[in-house]
């Protein structure tokens, strides 16, 4: 046998001996992400998508602070997207554009749940703050002097015409913006309360609206008008000191409010008509079952009324950019770190 032929052979061999040892090793693992520490790939969003909606720019830093509580949970959290009314932005759930939003507003919003699949298909979690209340305010200078504390009142035709403002006889009452849900209880309350003959509901464009109310009241004109807190206009008319609640004669609220009795609108010892508003988050079935650990974070989620209420403030006052708004929202975060940590060990538990 010739030498280069034994070298053939032997290099076989080798190769063969070389090969067979190799396969004898244990597999080395590669981290799906190498820029991903230990701690980093435990999170339990991690590998996982999450889109969020919401309808006015004013909401947008609290759907914010909700993501960046996911973020810090691992996921990859889409960027948001606004929708430009309550009926599209749960229609946009049902049909699964987004997983969930942060703005539902309870009552409200109630009937865009139930046109939308109801909890058949979506599910509210957690209470982001349970403090927005709603009803009719007048200005206080008009109300100490006629001794003007309910609504019913205005069934007097010379109680009335101190609101009208078109001339016609009758209480112009500036009312809530159609498609809202407080539209339908502000007519329902018009039939109850008896007072078709004496106000007249004026809708359209909230702001249009409050600007004008804004005016008269400058011009020292009697004022009547639906309202809500936390809210830009609460900073612009301050309840107690600018203008006052009116109370109802009794509860009642449409068909599909019929659940809500007087102890839900009875707020500090006043009737006010309208049930306390929560808000709350609305998410889809399927994204929830599949993310426990975002359900919990939703669960524990809060933000106090009073931050809402600024926040609300500087939008109207015109700071409406979305980089700014996300730099308020890490602020929030900041100020808040304790608690918000205590939030994600919460969530970080229920994976």
């Amino acid at each position: 046998m010739s030498i280069p032929t034994k070298i053939r052979i032997y290099s076989t061999v080798f190769v063969g001996l070389l090969m067979g040892l190799t396969a004898c090793q244990p597999p080395s693992e590669t981290p799906t992400d190498s820029s991903q520490t230990p701690a980093e790939t435990a999170l339990p969003g991690v590998g996982k998508t999450v889109r969020s909606g919401y309808d006015a720019i004013a909401l947008r830093m609290i759907a914010e602070i909700v993501n960046i509580g996911l973020e810090q949970l691992g996921y990859q959290v889409e960027e948001l997207q606004q929708v430009s009314s309550p009926a599209l932005l749960h229609a946009a759930l049902a049909s699964n554009d987004i997983d969930f939003t942060p703005v539902h507003a309870d009552v409200s919003y109630a009937k865009f749940l139930e046109n939308s699949g109801g909890e058949t298909k979506l599910d509210r979690v957690g209470v982001i703050n349970d403090q927005f209340k709603q009803g009719y305010q007048i200005d206080r200078k008009t109300a100490e002097e006629y001794n003007i504390t309910n609504i019913e009142q205005l069934k007097d035709p010379e109680i009335a015409q101190l609101f009208d403002a078109d001339g016609d006889g009758k209480a112009d009452l500036s009312g809530c913006q159609a498609g809202w849900g407080c539209d339908q209880i502000i007519e329902h309350h018009l039939d109850a309360y008896k007072l078709r003959d004496t106000v007249e509901h004026n809708q359209g464009e909230f702001t249009t609206l409050f600007l004008d109310v804004i005016a008269r009241y400058k011009q020292g004109k009697p004022i009547i008008f639906y309202s809500w807190e936390p809210s830009w206009q609460s900073q612009e008319l301050k309840s107690n000191e600018d203008v006052v609640w009116l109370e109802v004669p009794f509860t009642t609220l449409p068909e599909m409010m019929a659940k809500y009795t007087e102890k839900d609108t009875v707020i500090d010892r006043k009737n006010l008509g309208f049930p306390i508003e929560r808000l709350r988050v609305v998410a889809t079935d399927q994204f929830l079952a599949a993310n426990p650990s975002a359900k919990r974070w939703f669960e524990v989620v809060q933000i106090p009324v009073e931050d809402i209420n600024a926040e609300m403030w500087r939008v109207h006052n015109g700071s409406k950019d979305p980089q700014e708004i996300r730099q308020r929202a890490e602020a929030w975060v900041q100020e808040n770190q304790e608690l918000f940590n205590s939030w994600l060990e919460a969530a970080k538990n229920h994976s």
